[in-house]
């Protein structure tokens, strides 16, 4: 019970600080030491240097290219005046009024289309504050709407999915990214509706106080001036191509390279082995960034090329607290993973007798106390696959469901104040916890409750 009790001291505790608006790169490092001290305390300075800072710079050395070049995007994508385009096309398209559905739209398009969450959160961003102050909805609902959009249902739900929370099970289940569609359709199709049903309750009850999209925000796109804009349809292009070139070279990458790639060192020396297998996806979608930011550059290089320095400058100083903060989380919740107190929670799961309530329940709790979906997931399937799918032989339930599943499940509560996408995406909008981290929880809690709305329909039609 004592050593459960640090490990929840510890989220507690993080959750606290990240919530009034402390620096998690401090705070986290403190909260999972602490935790390490207060259960054998000769372990903290191996724990910090062996477990955290090699997880924080693992985390690092795999996305941070992702999160630069995201943010070069989203900056190029601004400067350009293409966000400012696309906003203008869509608010003729689709009317003011509907301008929270737009931005949900357009995130879920890019997260199924294979582009990180991360980098949406840096695409998207520009053009939904623009769309925003436009319709004069309040800045602090802007980062629910993304969340709707780019971490939930496209995320892990909808059938297909090419996110890595969609993958992973598949090497446990031995399954695909289809699995499950019926059950799939009707966790996102739940998601959405309730999802965008409560934004407009809150946007309606901000306009009957007169409130509109705010003063003094940080990290503002620059407004509209009445400019002349460009086509739509060029504006758009750049985002087009990074979703479909994120999948074209999610294919190509692996065919041309194998699983695994060895570069011969000159003078005899040790051959440098990549696993590719494991670094493809990252290679893909940094290309298709790269593809993104040319097409604008070709498309609007004068524009751009005015204030690409100071545009990048900024771009840069963002990507760096996004980036840090993120590997911090990393490494407190591969600390945690570890602790006894912690495995006191997995095993005390294991208990709950129903194989889709243990197997949902289990995973949304380990990746809320990690802070991860990815993170996790992982760790519940690593420990317990096994007994899962034993009891899902016993039940007769598919693997499929297991697997649809444990893909939402990891989705639901990892977004708790600490986790690393929620303090990229306030990070990157310039808001806090305080200010916009409500509108965050509760589509934190219809995508927990889906899950189970997704196992209830399995139950009474067998459907999957």
């Amino acid at each position: 019970m004592y050593e459960f009790t640090v490990v929840l001291a510890a989220l507690l505790f993080l959750m606290f600080v990240a919530y009034r608006g402390f620096s998690v790169i401090i705070f986290a490092p403190v909260a999972a030491l602490g935790a390490v001290l207060f259960t054998d305390s000769s372990l903290v300075p191996a724990m910090f240097t062996s477990v955290f800072m090699d997880k924080m710079a693992g985390f690092i050395k795999l996305y941070f290219p992702v999160f630069l070049l995201g943010a070069v995007f989203g900056k190029v994508i601004e400067l350009s005046g293409f966000s400012k385009s696309i906003v203008s096309a869509v608010i003729k398209l689709v009317g003011r009024d509907r301008a929270m559905f737009s931005i949900v739209l357009v995130s879920a398009i890019l997260t199924y289309g294979g582009v990180s969450v991360f980098v949406v959160v840096f695409a998207v961003y520009p053009f939904a504050a623009e769309m925003f102050r436009q319709s004069g909805i309040p800045k602090r609902l802007l980062p629910g709407t993304i969340a709707l959009g780019a971490f939930s249902f496209t995320m892990d739900a909808l059938p297909g999915s090419p996110q890595i929370q969609n993958i992973i099970p598949s090497a446990f289940f031995n399954t695909n990214a289809w699995a499950a569609p019926w059950l799939g359709v009707v966790g996102s199709v739940f998601i959405l509706l309730v999802g965008l049903t409560y934004l407009t309750w809150r946007r309606k009850q901000a306009a009957a106080r007169n409130e509109g999209y705010g003063e003094g925000h940080l990290n503002e796109p620059e407004p509209f001036g009445g400019e002349i804009l460009p086509n739509p349809l060029i504006a758009i292009l750049p985002l087009l191509a990074v979703g479909v070139l994120n999948r074209v070279f999610g294919v190509w990458i692996p065919q041309l390279y194998g699983g695994t790639h060895e570069i011969t060192v000159a003078g005899g020396g040790k051959p440098i082995v990549t696993e590719v297998s494991k670094v493809a996806a990252i290679w893909a979608v940094e290309a298709a960034l790269l593809v993104g930011i040319l097409t604008v550059l070709v498309f609007a290089f004068k524009t751009v090329s005015a204030k690409f320095a100071e545009g990048t400058k900024a771009a840069v100083s963002g990507t760096l607290l996004a980036s840090v903060n993120t590997a911090s989380e990393y490494g407190f919740g591969a600390v945690i993973a570890i602790l006894p107190g912690f495995l006191i929670v997995a095993d005390a799961l294991k208990a709950i007798p129903n194989p889709l309530l243990n197997e949902a329940i289990t995973v949304t709790t380990l990746a809320g106390i990690t802070g991860s979906a990815t993170g996790g997931m992982s760790i519940a399937l690593a420990a317990m696959a096994e007994q899962f799918i034993a009891a899902a032989n016993v039940s007769g339930i598919p693997m499929e469901v297991l697997h649809r599943v444990a893909s939402m499940a990891s989705g639901g509560m990892d977004t708790l104040p600490h986790n690393g996408a929620i303090i990229t995406l306030l990070a990157v909008t310039g808001l806090t916890h305080r200010q916009a981290y409500g509108d965050i929880f509760a589509i934190t809690c219809i995508k927990s409750v889906a899950v189970f709305v997704v196992i209830a329909f399995y139950y009474l039609t067998g459907l999957y």
